[in-house]
């Protein structure tokens, strides 16, 4: 034990008490009268003093509280817990009901412990601390102690979790009394518990009498569900717990299955009058209650129960075909304790129309969540079916549902709809088993930006209108509902502009364009989240509209028009002119039979008949009947080779010269001159007789060739007066007609013409 010490310095709780007025006023010095300023400053200077050895006291010693820890010590802690300085406690308690005494000291720590075995229960204790530093002592009040109020013990230790055989939603909990609790004490237990995936504990109470078993049936349980737990202890007039035991696991066992919610999926019908018809169920909303085993199911046509067919699965679906009249299908699910009880649902026949009720259906949000409410004009039907199936581009994909019984509304659940993914949501109403004509919408969780904008296109380009189309993004891209499309057009060089359409509209015209100006289109389909822009496209008004080009067509068809029916009335009124116009008669050569005439013979009828022609004829005749196109009688020749020499008359040869004379001074020589250019006149043309105006002969030879010029001029005039044929003219070249002639060719080709070979030697 620490020995007290004599304080140092100025005590002011003994200056209080035990000092009067008298040491006051024998204590400070009299001032002289008159002299107040005096008196008053050594009286402010003695109460610095003693502020000052106040402050430097410890603090009272407060909120005293003690803990026993049975068959440990005794502790006792009180505030405040730190001092400024160094400060000595001295814990004295009286014990054994005040017969005895005794201390603990501590040092700059606000608690201090008796050791065992100077503390036992029962019994009462005293406590008072003390508190001293170096300018001084405070003493704290007295505090009383029973320590039966203040015992603490050790936590008990759980031996084992187990279920009860027979009662499903009980656990029976066993542990060991603590061995440092007191003997002859009753001691009251809490006992808390949870399920393993749960985060709130719950808790129960009770006591248990000395020397009995520590064990405990928890009842009010889940079956088939694991648990955690933990235990805590405490003297019965104790206000001081023990601390939480190690925590222990427990499964309660299994019960019979609950109920089984039953649907279906109806097929089309097939051609044999079955149908595919597809089973679905599952374990009605609650607790799992066991490990179920497999189910049973049985269907039969109504009204024949002798016709039942069983099936049992693990799987909770199953495929069966059907006839066209109406089925019963029971199910019920088994586990290793027994059986669920049975449930039933009516498949309608294939004609039979379902009951309707169902009057409204709409969306919302709560939370973030989506809501779906419905009403129905039939107050008795109380349960209802909710199907929802994600609408993909895509194969369908397995279906959704849930039962939901006395409500209308269902709260979609977050773990269940994916997030920009449209679904297909149908309510069916059922009623006494029979399912009634459903209400179905689409609704998205979670509405997004579209992943891709539309594909866009251009039609019917016009001078200053176009017509933009474009198409639906695909479902899965679009992330939610479009509710509008923007076309964003710019021209060239200029300001863009934008127009925007509903939803369900999917082309566009933009007008008062300009004109022949080049173009940049774009559509932006657009969420309630944003808009996504399709792809550019790059387009040129026209200069011309199509009706100005019809127009104009119009108008040079219709000229083309009336000048055919102008000729075909021109060539109705004058048949012969215009089939002579189209279709000119071409003598055949391939006909004629001058080419079998001895060459010879032929020359010699041809120059006598030439020279009588020339002898009747003037002198300006004549020169011009030398430069006679030899053609033209050969063209006669081939319309009637017998009877050239004797058809041909002198006035014929007149006339036909005549009427080339009348083409034209100048046309005449140069076609004279020009062998390729000779005019070709039929006989029977009409004559045209002008005057030929005098000439001079060496005017006739104007454009010939000068070899030919120059022999015409030595054969114009003989020396005799005669005329002569021309060399040129009776040595021409072979007939044109002839030539073509294929029959012509081949004889040509074989024989060879002597005139020929004899010039070109």
């Amino acid at each position: 034990m620490v020995p007290r010490v004599p304080v140092l310095g100025f005590n002011a709780s003994f200056f209080i008490k035990h000092i009067n007025t008298q040491f006051y006023t024998k204590l400070l010095p009299q001032p002289a009268r008159g002299n107040s300023a005096m008196t008053w400053t050594s009286a402010l200077g003695l109460l610095l003093l003693c502020g000052f050895s106040l402050a430097a006291l410890p603090h009272k010693p407060e909120n005293i509280s003690c803990i026993f820890y049975y068959k440990h010590n005794l502790t006792c802690a009180w505030s405040p817990e730190k001092e400024t300085s160094d400060t000595w406690y001295f814990v004295n308690r009286t014990y054994c009901y005040g017969k005895a005494s005794d201390n603990c000291t501590s040092k700059n720590q606000a608690s201090c412990s008796f050791p065992h075995p100077r503390a036992t229960i029962p019994d009462n204790f005293t406590i008072e601390v003390e508190a001293q530093n170096a300018n001084g002592m405070m003493r704290s009040d007295k505090t009383f102690w029973l320590l039966d109020n203040i015992v603490k013990i050790e936590p008990p230790e759980i031996s084992y979790v187990q279920t009860v055989l027979g009662v499903p939603k009980v656990i029976q909990v066993k542990w060991n009394r603590p061995p440092l609790a007191p003997i002859s004490a009753t001691l009251k237990y809490t006992l808390r518990y949870k399920t393993v995936s749960g985060d709130k504990w719950k808790e129960v109470n009770f006591t248990k009498e000395p020397r009995t078993e520590g064990k405990y049936n928890l009842t009010g349980l889940q079956a088939f569900t694991e648990y955690v737990l933990a235990l805590r202890c405490a003297a019965q007039e104790s206000r001081f717990w023990s601390d939480w035991s190690q925590e222990a696991k427990g499964t309660t066992g299994e019960q019979v299955p609950l109920g089984l919610d039953l649907w279906r999926v109806l097929g089309p019908p097939e051609a044999n009058g079955g149908r595919p018809v597809q089973l679905l169920w599952k374990a009605k909303r609650g607790p799992v209650v066991g490990k179920t085993l497999g189910y049973n199911i049985r269907y039969f046509p109504e009204n024949r129960p002798n016709l039942t067919t069983t099936t049992n699965t693990t799987n909770q679906d199953l495929e069966v075909f059907l006839g066209n009249n109406t089925y019963c299908v029971f199910a019920r699910a088994y586990n290793s304790i027994g059986k669920s009880q049975e449930t039933m649902l009516r498949i309608p026949a294939i004609h039979e129309k379902s009951f309707q009720c169902m009057e409204v259906m709409q969306t919302c949000f709560n939370e973030d969540q989506l809501v779906v409410e419905w009403q129905s004009s039939d107050p008795k039907v109380d349960t209802w079916i909710v199907e929802w199936l994600p609408e993909l581009d895509s194969e369908p994909v397995a279906r959704s549902w849930e039962v939901v019984s006395q409500a209308r509304n269902w709260t979609a659940p977050k773990d269940k709809l994916k997030p920009f993914l449209c679904y297909n949501i149908s309510i069916y109403p059922m009623f006494q088993n029979q399912v009634g004509e459903p209400c179905s919408i689409q609704a998205y969780v979670k509405e997004g930006v579209p992943s891709a904008g539309p594909v866009t296109n251009v039609a019917n380009i016009d001078k200053r209108t176009v017509t933009v189309t474009w198409k639906e993004i695909p479902k899965s891209q679009r992330n939610g509902f479009i509710i509008n499309y923007t076309i964003f057009y710019q021209a060239e060089n200029g300001e863009e502009l934008s127009m925007t359409v509903n939803s369900n509209t999917l082309q566009c015209e933009l007008e008062s364009l300009a004109r022949n100006t080049p173009y940049t289109v774009q559509v932006m389909a657009s969420t309630i989240a944003g808009g996504a822009n399709g792809t550019r496209v790059n387009f040129k008004t026209l200069s011309l509209n199509v009706m100005e080009i019809f127009l104009i067509t119009s108008l040079v068809g219709g000229g083309l028009l009336i000048l055919l029916i102008l000729t075909v009335a021109y060539g109705l009124k004058n048949p012969n002119k215009l089939k002579h116009l189209c279709w000119p008669v071409i003598p055949n050569p391939a006909e004629s039979r001058i080419a079998a005439w001895p060459r010879e013979d032929f020359k010699n009828k041809l120059s006598l008949k030439m020279a009588q022609f020339a002898s009747s004829l003037s002198t300006e005749d004549r020169i011009l009947a030398l430069y006679y196109d030899t053609s033209d009688l050969i063209d006669k020749l081939v319309v009637s080779s017998e009877n050239f020499l004797e058809g041909v008359s002198t006035e014929e040869l007149l006339k036909h010269q005549k009427n080339i004379v009348g083409e034209g001074k100048n046309e005449y020589v140069i076609s004279l001159c020009t062998p390729d250019q000779l005019l070709r006149k039929s006989f029977h043309d009409p004559l045209i007789s002008p005057e030929i105006p005098p000439r001079e002969p060496q005017d006739l030879f104007v454009g010939m060739p000068e070899g030919i010029c120059s022999e015409a001029n030595e054969q114009l005039l003989p020396s005799d007066g005669s005329l002569r044929p021309d060399p040129v003219c009776q040595e021409g070249t072979p007939n044109p007609y002839l030539k073509n002639s294929v029959t012509t060719r081949e004889f040509l080709a074989s024989e060879g013409l002597p005139g020929q070979t004899e010039r070109d030697v």
